[in-house]
């Protein structure tokens, strides 16, 4: 492998990740570390897009929704934590970037210690939005990796603080802000009036709430149907985000009494897209948000459900932005205090364009280093024995972060075997989506019976 140093060879990245939006942060998170704001970099880059095989990996729909990320997904190909610790091992990468769940980054973490590289990789992970749950455990489960990002001041003074805490090294958290966040400032246009509710898949999580939702966004439409109501989805029935969708907005929308107005309409694509023409962003808590706000389009966070931990809108408390569908109905439009936005990574002051220079520094001096450090996550087989071994063995590693037995056997990826075997495992994927959507929620009913 070249020394790190060495601008005439590319500087080699890999992303792994396990989820659509996953997908867009890490790839889009590659791209900010490896280029100044002017969208310039000293040396070629050469980013290659890995998917962690699992229940939410993204369809190809799912990738050309996410919009372009700067890679090109007809070379992004799907891997096992395995087949992706064997890749680290055989290509040389400079960057890993980890953009998956907690204890997918914990699995990672160990099975690269484990591999022993002469010359390892710097690690990088964050969280893909708002951070509202699981805080500790989140952060504890990304610990070892070299630069865990924070998304704004506020997560940055939060993420220290949990670290030291419970003793750990904090030196890894660095600020930076959503890579995502970008676009154009909303401009009010003549004979415009557009509203998008941003839906999440798991907020709020009842048959209930989401109706309920639903049913207040359809009446707003036939208050003002002059105005265009747009219910922005995530994802298509049978397809799976970052968050399991046991009841998809379509679904209930078909249940609609008399059907939904003329001016009502579900609509898929890039959230940026969908932004462009948005007068009035809803949500309960999307990381959506974060988006409208850094275009400056008003924004409200819904207070119908209450203000609740469970749905995550607590973390718009102070922003100025918690309102009712009663008050929207009746021509309301939050102000965004500008304290608040000052500590969320917003950046619609102007100061986005230098939001990674700290991470991108950080970085590059890893880069540079003669030699890395082994990688130390907080957990070991020593201080979590009762939590650690499982989350390994997920992903078929064992306590010291080596494969399992088996586990590290070359896959066929042709002949009638390998066909087999991937039809089996779409079968299997697409049971366990029809046990997510369907039956779960019968069983459940019946339960409360």
């Amino acid at each position: 492998m070249p020394p790190r140093t060495d601008r005439t060879t590319a500087l080699r990245v890999a992303v792994l990740a396990d989820s659509d939006t996953r997908w867009k942060w890490g790839a889009l998170t590659a791209r900010r570390l490896t280029t100044g704001a002017s969208g310039e970099t000293a040396q070629r880059v050469e980013i290659t897009g890995l998917l962690l095989r699992g229940r939410a990996t993204p369809t190809p729909r799912q990738l050309a929704e996410v919009g372009d990320v700067g890679v090109d997904t007809d070379r992004v190909r799907e891997v096992t934590a395995v087949e992706f610790l064997h890749t680290v091992r055989d290509e040389g990468y400079d960057v890993v970037v980890l953009a998956l769940v907690g204890g997918a980054v914990q699995a990672m973490l160990h099975g690269l210690a484990a591999l022993r590289l002469p010359a390892r990789p710097v690690v990088v992970t964050g969280y893909v939005g708002v951070v509202y749950e699981k805080l500790a455990d989140g952060l504890l489960l990304r610990h070892g990796a070299d630069v865990v990002l924070a998304n704004s001041r506020h997560d940055a003074e939060r993420f220290r603080a949990v670290y030291e805490g419970v003793g750990a090294d904090a030196s890894a958290v660095t600020e930076a802000a959503l890579p995502f966040l970008g676009g154009a400032p909303h401009r009010p246009q003549e004979g415009r009036d557009t509203v998008v509710f941003a839906a999440q898949p798991s907020v709020p999580a009842s048959r209930a709430d989401r109706t309920y939702l639903l049913r207040r966004l359809v009446e707003h439409a036939r208050l003002h149907p002059d105005r265009e109501v747009l219910l922005k989805l995530r994802s298509k029935p049978g397809e799976h985000t970052t968050h399991i969708e046991e009841l998809p907005y379509q679904r209930l929308a078909e249940k609609l009494p008399g059907g939904p107005p003329p001016n009502f309409r579900l609509v898929y694509g890039h959230m940026g897209e969908v932004l462009d023409r948005a007068d009035l962003l809803v949500t309960v808590s999307s990381t959506a948000a974060l988006e409208s706000l850094h275009r400056r389009i008003p924004t409200a966070i819904l207070t119908d459900l209450g203000v609740r931990e469970a749905l995550g809108n607590h973390h718009f408390i102070g922003s100025g932005l918690l309102t009712s569908w009663d008050h929207l109905d009746g021509g309301f439009r939050p102000e965004p205090d500008p304290e608040w936005l000052a500590g969320q990574g917003v950046a619609a002051d102007g100061t986005y364009a230098t939001a990674y220079d700290n991470a991108r520094a950080r970085v590059d001096a890893l880069l540079a280093a003669a030699r890395l450090p082994d990688l130390a996550p907080y957990y070991t087989p020593a201080t979590a024995p009762g939590y650690l071994p499982g989350i390994l063995a997920r992903h078929h590693l064992a306590p010291d972060g080596r494969p399992l037995p088996g586990a590290d056997r070359p896959r066929e990826t042709g002949g009638v075997r390998g066909a087999v075997r991937d039809a089996v495992r779409e079968a299997a994927r697409g049971a366990y989506r029809q046990g997510v959507q369907r039956v779960a929620p019968v069983i459940r009913r019946m339960g409360e019976l």
